[in-house]
């Protein structure tokens, strides 16, 4: 997979190294890189700082830091995250302004558009107080922090900065505040237009037969709103911004799991969580341990935010994933044909809000650009021709809804009723939080900001007129949740989380049932739990869809001597998608055979991926192993079988291509493996070979719980990179995973050194006492006042 920063800085940053470099010149960029790596021991004066402050940095690169108040404590996590992540954190801060033209030049435009679209233009006071009382002077200290850092590198910068030629900004408090990580993580927009798309072809009766909802809902257009027009070029925008967050995938899938003390071997509560993000290089998750009065907080958050994310301090542990809440919709303004500027509102005409911007680009003098707004949100296209114009509404624009900043109370919670009272303050993403505390005590809450509809689902976009406005909001009492249920156990994995007779509609699109089943198998499977147990689990590499093929292709016959070695491989597989595993590869190339070729049945070529985005796994299956009618109309039986048969050739073909004719020599982490890209990758094979890391081999798939979602090529995007496995019987036994290490600065020695352990499954401590914290401490760093 090639980095999406890369292909889009190529033409603009193209080094002076020539392509064909050698080793050489790869250690060259490496020495230079060293030699300007941050000072992580010693003394380190600084203006802004009111007391000192240690960093202790343990074997592992986690920064322990405590400081005497919470103004110094955020400040050194500033500091301290921008001597690891400088170089990706300009980059975030410049994505979420709407400032990348500035050093990658036109191209950037249309992204820099959409991100100043949507920036927070609401109440400043409002949106500083949902977060936290003190949101705005952790903010103010932790980018002071920043600054302190870019300050001290004066000019010795990372060499990203070197080699692309320009030096990273400063920040101000309200740049944690961007909306671009939110409006990755809210999707539906992209899908209610896939959906459109689809139903503007079959019909609206045989797109809810092909790509039912869960539930099911006879999801339609509005009441005269045609579908002409509505196609990708709406997204435009949307994809040209969101292109760039390497660090923010589409994809966004984890496992969390928590049991109480009858069902552990220590007595106490235990809880694991894996949040799956991209792979990237650094990674989108930093760990960081935080003391101070006030404050004694451990996990991983981003490293251009203040707190963490998740993680536990003193009394509670709490794991993420994402629930999936329909977040957004688009409205269809109808536009006056006279007048441009305005259009048609349930009272009568409008004109649109304007606001007019100037972008710097890089080799070009400033262009402005004009912003538009209806009373719904930010106009994202406007089609001239058919005189409407597409407004997103979203609850980014609502305050206190930047993405995961909510994490401030959160981290903060001592029982159960504050954790349910932090969680007023978390918005974006919409989340399963699973809980735990010293008191013995476990919940759940599918918690984020879900927009009460009238009129309609979500699943499409709507008029802009015509009685389909959000009725406000859910609150936190009536999400989904549960509190010390009899089992002892709760698990969830993006799946359908919506308890029987629940009554609100938060959502329609959920992530297949397989990975949760598997988690739930295992849970099932023993009474009493130690973290051993629970590592296993995120590491389960079984695959429910591959059993379920293997129960299909023993049915079937190929009718193709040749293909028997490839039929008895399959047939005789347990469904472990292991590294290695020979009939993975086999596997994994028939699952993408089969999706293709059924979905290019029913749709043309260019509605192959709006049909792929609203399609899923379980769909799949259930039409192949039913024979359906609806999908093989003459006769499914026959028609079903010459299906699998053209498809299973085709899948053998192509791992024959890859890996040779004998099965015998096949294994899945030889054809599926992680390699972490670093930004700079493809500019020059020098940068690849001195910068990359990997490739490892990979067990897994996108369905298991040890998710590894992979590309075409079967190359892994998507994952848990970060972990953690918690008992509360002893906060110092707590292990984590993150790669490929904490630092983003090659030649570090926390640039890599986790990916090793990482790749083998193996787990690091997060130590948590003063006294633990000591022992595994390698570089102690002491932050002093300038005087």
């Amino acid at each position: 997979m090639r980095s999406l920063w890369c292909v889009f800085l190529a033409p603009f940053f193209f080094s002076p190294i020539n392509s064909g470099t050698d080793n050489a010149q790869a250690e060259d960029l490496g020495q230079k890189a060293k030699a300007v790596l941050a000072q992580i021991e010693g003394e380190i004066s600084l203006p802004g700082l009111k007391e000192p402050v240690e960093v202790l940095r343990d074997r592992w690169g986690v920064p322990h830091i405590y400081a005497k108040n919470a103004a110094d404590l955020f400040f050194a996590q500033g500091f301290v995250a921008a001597q690891d992540r400088l170089f990706q954190l300009d980059l975030w801060r410049r994505i979420a302004r709407g400032e990348t033209a500035e050093i990658m030049g036109p191209q950037a435009v249309e992204a820099d558009r959409f991100a100043r679209l949507l920036r927070y233009r609401g109440d400043m006071d409002a949106e500083w107080a949902s977060y936290s009382p003190d949101s705005k002077r952790i903010a103010t200290a932790f980018t002071s922090g920043i600054n302190a850092c870019i300050d001290h590198m004066g000019k010795r910068l990372p060499i990203e900065f070197q080699i692309l030629g320009f030096a990273p900004g400063k920040w101000q408090p309200e740049d944690i505040l961007g909306r671009m990580s939110g409006i990755i993580m809210t999707g539906n927009i992209q899908r209610e237009i896939a959906r459109a798309r689809l139903i503007a072809f079959l019909g609206v009766e045989r797109a809810r037969q092909l790509f039912p909802t869960d539930p099911v809902t006879a999801f339609a257009p509005g009441e005269g709103l045609g579908l002409a027009g509505i196609d990708d070029k709406i997204l435009e925008g949307y994809k040209a911004a969101t292109k760039l967050l390497q660090w923010k995938p589409i994809k966004t899938e984890s496992n969390n799991w928590v049991v109480s003390g009858r069902r552990s071997l220590s007595g106490k509560p235990m809880l694991a969580s894996d949040p799956h993000r991209a792979i990237t290089l650094p990674s989108l998750r930093y760990l960081v341990h935080l003391n101070a009065p006030g404050w004694n907080v451990i996990g991983a958050g981003e490293p251009a935010l203040p707190g963490v994310a998740l993680g536990h301090n003193e009394r509670i542990a709490w794991g993420i994933t994402i629930v999936g809440t329909d977040q957004a919709d688009l409205y269809v303004e109808e536009i006056d044909g006279k007048d441009s500027t305005r259009y048609r509102t349930d009272s009568g005409i409008e004109k649109f809000r304007i606001v007019k911007v100037k972008i710097k680009v890089k080799g070009k003098k400033p262009i402005e650009v004009e912003l538009r707004f209806s009373r719904h949100g930010p106009v994202i296209y406007q089609d001239e021709k058919r005189n409407r114009a597409y407004a997103l509404k979203w609850v980014g624009s609502e305050p206190g809804s930047a993405g995961y900043l909510g994490g401030l109370a959160v981290a903060r919670a001592k029982n159960w009723p504050g954790f349910l009272k932090a969680l007023e303050s978390w918005k974006i993403p919409s989340l399963n939080f699973v809980y735990a505390d010293v008191e013995g005590n476990i919940g759940w809450v599918a918690n984020g900001l879900a927009p009460i509809r009238k009129n309609h689902d979500g699943l499409l976009p709507v008029p802009g007129h015509g009685g389909y406005e959000w009725q406000g909001f859910l609150r936190v009492k009536d999400q989904p949740q549960l509190f010390n249920p009899a089992s002892g156990v709760i698990a969830t994995a993006n799946h359908n989380i919506l308890p029987a007779g629940y009554k609100h509609e938060i959502a329609f699109e959920w992530a297949p049932g397989y990975r949760f089943q598997r988690v739930q198998q295992r849970l099932a499977a023993k009474k009493k739990f130690s973290l051993d147990d629970f590592r296993d689990i995120q590491h389960e590499s079984t695959s429910l869809p591959g059993q379920a093929l293997v129960r299909l292709v023993k049915t079937v016959d190929m009718k193709d001597a040749s293909l028997d070695p490839y039929v008895k491989l399959l047939a005789g597989w347990d469904g472990v998608l292991s590294r290695e595993s020979a009939a993975g590869p086999l596997h994994a190339a028939w699952i993408m055979e089969l999706q293709d070729g059924l979905y290019r049945t029913k749709v043309p070529k260019d509605l192959l991926a709006a049909a792929k985005a609203v399609g899923n796994m379980r769909v799949l299956l259930t039409v192949l192993e039913k024979a359906d009618p609806n999908w093989f109309a003459d006769n499914p039986k026959e028609d079903r079988d010459r299906f699998l048969r053209v498809t299973f050739a085709r899948a053998v073909e192509k791992v024959k291509a890859k890996l040779g004719a004998d099965p015998a020599k096949w294994s899945w982490g030889k054809l599926h493996t992680a390699t972490f890209r670093h930004p700079l990758a493809t500019l020059d094979p020098a940068y690849e070979k001195a910068f990359n890391l990997g490739p490892v081999g990979r067990p897994g798939d996108a369905l298991t719980p040890n998710n590894t979602r992979h590309d075409e090529n079967f190359r892994q995007l998507h994952g848990a990179t970060y972990r953690h496995v918690f008992d509360l019987a002893d906060w110092d036994g707590g292990l984590a995973t993150s790669a490929p290490g904490q630092s983003g600065q090659p030649g570090s020695p926390h640039y890599g050194d986790l990916l090793l352990l990482w790749a083998e499954g193996q787990y690091f401590p997060l130590a948590f006492s003063r006294a633990k914290v000591e022992e595994v401490t390698r570089h102690h760093l002491r932050l002093k006042p300038l005087r």
